[in-house]
């Protein structure tokens, strides 16, 4: 029996993948290509492409792939009857999770997967407007229609959003930000959706439970965090005492460190922090952001922003609610699980690893008279 300690599984090789590298002295790669080229020239329809199929599509290609994501955007009668039935206070995260599981249920996977990529496309194209459709019917009394121009999931959530048509530059930055996002090896959500495809659940159980790992405050919400942090303070001043005394009394600032990167620091803040800049550098929003980064540049050095930090301000210039933060990350992410899951059913073994018993020795049982 091993004595080794791995808190969290820190540290331990849990199988083998063909789809991402994160740190490992190669920076963050999907599929061979680096977060800089992807973010810089590929829209998420052709790195969602990528990962599901393997190789970047052809123009032909991405342009079929697209106009199945357009129709996928449609939400069935009874879809539309049970979101307008969860309450209009619930969690964002669980309307998707619950969304989820019931179109799983309306349009179900052969038992065979034969279908996977058709449920996957499915759910790529349908987050946003379950969403959505939820969001307009409760915050505004409104029944969102799923028609629209727009033909990338960026530029359809945005409009959706914000009922106009969003910018090129909006478009260019939401784009950026589910690229970062879509990816990043065998990170909690993405493990779990293994493990639940190595026992041949359906697609539609092992999306359900990424997003249900994803909810955790621990894997997802720090970029909700952060921007509750950064709206905590009105000016660059109060900000820095602010963050002083946060370390002071050893509190957790989300946005900053990350478990697999160095201190060469999270790949993606750099991308998502220009964008960032560009979209809100003259406000006071992108100015305590910087003061927050200076600050903690200084005073912890070993824990550089990730890609958290950055895209909350980034998202907010948006005009993003705060509490959409996390499901933008399910929108995204989908497209890197699912190639997990697709991963994983290719060449399936169950996942069921060991524990180390820290439990009382074996003794006798006790008659109830007795105890």
């Amino acid at each position: 029996m091993s004595t080794k300690k791995t808190g969290g599984l820190a540290g331990v090789n849990a199988g083998e993948s063909a789809i991402c590298t994160v740190g490992q002295g190669a920076g963050l790669n999907y599929r061979g290509y680096s977060i800089e080229d992807l973010a810089a020239h590929a829209s998420f329809e052709e790195v969602a492409y990528l990962l599901q199929f393997g190789e970047l599509p052809d123009r032909d290609q991405l342009a079929a792939y697209q106009r199945e994501l357009v129709a996928a955007r449609h939400l069935p009668e009874p879809l539309r009857a049970m979101l307008q039935e969860i309450p209009g206070d619930a969690q964002p995260m669980d309307v998707l999770r619950t969304g989820c599981s019931a179109l799983g249920t309306m349009e179900p996977e052969n038992r065979d997967h034969s279908d996977q990529d058709r449920v996957i496309t499915r759910l790529l194209g349908v987050f946003p407007s379950m969403l959505l459709y939820w969001y307009h019917h409760h915050q505004h009394g409104a029944v969102m229609s799923t028609d629209s121009g727009e033909t990338t999931i960026a530029g359809y959530f945005l409009e959706k959003l914000l009922g106009r048509p969003p910018s090129d530059e909006e478009t260019a930055c939401m784009q950026a930000s589910l690229i970062l996002y879509a990816e990043h090896e065998f990170n909690a959500s993405t493990f779990a959706c293994r493990i639940c495809a190595s026992t041949l659940s359906d697609t539609y159980s092992a999306i359900t439970t990424g997003i249900g790992v994803l909810r955790g405050p621990l894997h997802g919400g720090a970029n909700e965090e952060a921007m509750h942090l950064i709206e905590s303070f009105s000016s660059t001043e109060e900000a820095t005492r602010g963050v002083y005394e946060r370390l002071e009394k050893k509190q957790l600032l989300m946005g900053f460190g990350h478990r697999v990167y160095g201190l060469d620091g999270d790949p993606r803040s750099p991308i998502i922090k220009e964008w960032s800049r560009r979209l809100g550098g003259e406000t006071m929003t992108y100015a305590i952001s910087e003061t927050i980064e200076n600050v903690m540049k200084q005073e912890k050095p070993q824990l550089p922003t990730n890609a958290d930090f950055y895209s909350a301000s980034a998202y907010h210039f948006l005009g993003i609610p705060t509490d959409f933060f996390t499901p933008i990350f399910v929108m995204s992410r989908t497209s890197g699980w699912a190639a997990h899951i697709k991963e994983q059913r290719a060449n399936n073994k169950l996942i069921r690893p060991s524990s180390e018993y820290t439990g009382p020795e074996k003794r006798p049982f006790v008659p109830l008279d007795e105890r």
